[in-house]
């Protein structure tokens, strides 16, 4: 019987084609968040407000990379594709309505419980430093951390809400191959709580009330504005609003069957990130430390890693439920292979660009070398994590496929014990009391669940041709150190001509030129090196700059 399916090599085209749309669209909301946080850090000191902020939204933020990232849109997309296929349209778009007031009503309720309890849950997670005093009267009636940080959780809690609603409704889109209005979504969250932040800080003392409090309303609007802008794609793609609300509806099931257990077995990064809270709260300065760090790491991981895991779901679940196993064994190593093809010279250059990444994007107003230095370091061993944090995603999407979600749920679990026993003994049994040792732990916990998981889907499915990868490997690392060399000596040169200069300019051109000609460099190895991923890419690109 003739195989109805596009062929392997078109899917992979496609493949490449959507996640290039969705690459740009995270880059440009990844960018702006960036911008967020240089201006947190130009306006609050990161020993005073900057800690407390990031604090309170680690919470909220938490939920947000599971469901915006994570769960919800996972679970929907594969129940969703499942229900069009076997049961009709009709049936699809009830589960969606379903679905959609579901999230609502239980997500009201953690809304209401987040708010009750922020007390108790910033006790818990924040430490010694979070208790000492702060001036009464230039934080506006805040003397402790911790007390702005309750008041913060408080204010910042319903995001949740609303950017759960605009998980499902890229799930939705997703589903329906629609990639680009979903990925720029975050974009306008950033954008909001950008330009509502900075203003918030120079009207909120006006009508005496805590500057930063301005960075916690845009935050809320941002996620009020990241599921509106998705409402018309919705509409045009089919989708009208039903109050429908349904327990027993078997589908309804299957989807809550998918994230109650999986809220570790998708998550491992962000569980692992929450818990680590406790630790670092041991010394002042070290969470904003760290959060910036990430923040940095973020933008390869949502350049490559959401990109391509976005794009690479929906293919997945079509064709577990076609039954075409070697074609999902092609598509999945394909992606598996993009993915490393990217991320593998990603981390390696934030490794050598670590120090001037954090000076251009965090050095100003309060704050100081003492930050920069703290910042790169932890951003260096961040780095050594990228392509574990990236593929991770790729891999449980292949169980997420599969809707079998037992095995990342108890790998899952063994990492984020792993990751709590390693912090407890370099943090409280004094073994490595740096905030670099937490951000190891997790580095090393992940990749760990990467790679266990990715065996046992090749146990699952079959061969995925892992053999063929050692080449590749070798190709990549290879061409990647040859890379990572020059960004080195371009940053060497540039650094001892402008020594002592302080300026955006000297700074900029110090991160962009040795990124610049690093990438030259780069691709000039992949197609010395006859990577034939790398071609997909520039054919890619041709295409677009044709069109």
């Amino acid at each position: 019987m003739k195989n109805e399916t596009k062929s392997a090599e078109q899917q992979n085209r496609n493949v490449t084609r959507a996640a290039g749309v969705v690459s740009i669209a995270v880059m440009a909301s990844r960018i702006l968040g960036l911008a967020r946080e240089t201006a947190i850090g130009y306006y609050f000191p990161s020993k005073g407000s900057a800690d407390a902020f990031y604090l309170a939204f680690r919470i909220p933020n938490f939920l947000r990379d599971m469901f915006g990232e994570g769960i919800l849109s996972k679970a929907f997309i594969t129940t969703f594709l499942a229900t069009e296929a076997e049961d009709g349209e009709a049936a699809a778009w009830n589960l969606a309505n379903r679905i959609f007031n579901l999230t609502c009503l239980v997500l009201i309720g953690i809304t209401i419980l987040g708010f009750l309890f922020a007390p108790a849950i910033v006790d818990v997670l924040a430490r010694d430093n979070f208790d000492r005093n702060l001036d009464v009267v230039e934080h506006f009636g805040f003397d402790s951390k911790i007390e702005l940080a309750i008041y913060l959780t408080q204010l910042m809690f319903p995001y949740l809400l609303f950017v759960s609603f605009a998980a499902t409704a890229m799930g939705l889109l997703n589903s329906k191959g629609k990639f680009g209005i979903p990925a720029c979504a975050s974009t306008f969250f950033n954008v909001s709580s950008l330009a509502i932040g900075i203003g918030g800080y120079y009207l909120c003392p006006l009508l005496e009330i805590h500057p930063i409090t301005g960075m916690a309303i845009g935050v809320i609007i941002g996620g009020i504005l990241q599921f509106l802008i998705q409402v018309p794609s919705m509409y045009r793609v089919g989708f009208r609003y039903r109050p429908m609300l349904s327990l027993r509806d078997p589908r309804v099931l299957q989807v809550v069957h998918l994230i109650g257990p999986a809220v570790l077995g998708v998550a491992a990064v962000q569980v692992n990130l929450l818990t680590n809270t406790f630790f670092i709260t041991t010394d002042s300065g070290w969470l904003t430390w760290i959060s910036r760090a990430y923040r940095v790491m973020h933008l390869p991981i949502g350049i490559f890693g959401v990109a391509i895991s976005t794009v690479a779901l929906p293919q997945l679940a079509r064709l577990v439920t076609a039954g075409e196993t070697e074609n999902f064994r092609s598509a999945f190593a394909y992606a598996l292979r993009l993915m490393l093809l990217l991320t593998i010279p990603a981390g390696i250059g934030l490794m050598v660009l670590s120090t001037p990444i954090c000076r251009l994007l965090y050095e100003w107003g309060v704050t100081v070398e003492e930050d920069t230095i703290g910042t790169a370091g932890l951003l260096f061993v961040y780095a050594f994590g990228l392509c574990g944090f990236s593929t991770l995603k790729i891999v449980t999407d292949g169980f997420y496929a599969y809707k079998d979600i037992r095995a990342p749920v108890i790998v899952s679990v063994c990492a984020v014990a792993l990751n709590i026993c390693l912090n407890y003994l370099f943090i409280y049994r004094g073994f490595f009391l740096d905030p670099r040792a937490v951000v190891f732990s997790t580095v090393l916990t992940v990749t760990l669940n990467c790679i266990v998981l990715l065996f046992l889907l090749r146990r699952k499915v079959g061969q995925l041709g892992l053999g063929s990868f050692i080449p590749l490997m070798l190709k990549i690392l290879s061409a990647s150190a040859v890379m990572g060399f020059v960004c080195w000596l371009t940053n060497g040169v540039i650094e001892n001509d402008w020594l002592g200069t302080v300026g955006i300019i000297p700074r900029t051109v110090g991160v962009f030129a040795p990124i610049g000609l690093g990438v030259l460099i780069l691709a000039a190895m992949y197609k010395l090196l006859k990577i034939s991923e790398f071609d997909d890419i520039l054919n890619v690109f041709r295409q677009r700059l044709g069109k």
